[in-house]
């Protein structure tokens, strides 16, 4: 094979780094294609002889390519979607539900699956979460009673703290907030639950 220009090479790396610090994904094929001017196959190539010159990994998946540099962070953060308002009918963690993705220390999180849900509303300022904050919640569909839980109750998101109530055999989302009364479902989908706080100091 003839040996490609290595000046594109090392552009093509710095413009995958910089989609993936930016947004959290690696770029497509075709998004590299477009960024550069040249074709999808182009790219295919180009690909193909970095990874043989050892510049970058490839899965073969939409987003499969890892540079040494993505490599080297990925061990020591993790990138988590921050998730917005909910689609309707579309499941929370659907591309369309994600803002964008931060970056967070492994060692801040521990074991699981996470995502972070942005706040909106008063309803939970006695548990400190204002409207706004960002609520890192680990994926689980089970919850203890008295946990901060993320429910998805009507295609809609609610943050609220967990509770059976054996007496109207009914759950009970009680919100953080005196002015507020607490809501009572037969059942509700429970997506995570709240482990962290990331907020502004004003």
């Amino acid at each position: 094979m003839r040996s490609k220009n290595s000046e594109l090479m090392n552009n093509i790396v710095e413009f995958i780094n910089k989609e993936y610090f930016d947004s959290g994904r690696t770029p497509t094929m075709q998004e590299i294609a477009t960024a550069f001017g040249i074709s999808k196959g182009c790219v295919s190539n180009y690909i193909a002889e970095m990874q043989e010159k050892g510049m970058l990994e490839n899965s073969g998946t939409c987003r499969g390519v890892r540079t040494k540099k993505m490599e080297k962070l990925q061990q020591a953060v993790e990138y988590l979607p921050v998730v917005g308002s909910i689609a309707c009918g579309t499941p929370m963690l659907a591309e369309q539900n994600i803002e964008t993705y931060l970056p967070i220390p492994t060692d801040f999180l521990g074991a699981g699956s996470y995502f972070i849900l942005k706040a909106y509303g008063e309803s939970m300022v006695n548990a400190g979460i204002d409207d706004g904050d960002l609520v890192v919640v680990r994926q689980q569909e089970t919850a203890e009673e008295g946990q901060i839980i993320v429910a998805l109750i009507d295609n809609e998101t609610t943050l609220k703290r967990y509770y059976l109530d054996e007496k109207r055999k009914r759950i009970r989302l009680h919100p953080e907030n005196d002015g507020m009364d607490d809501m009572y479902f037969k059942s509700i989908d429970i997506q995570g639950v709240a482990i962290k706080v990331i907020k502004d100091l004003f």
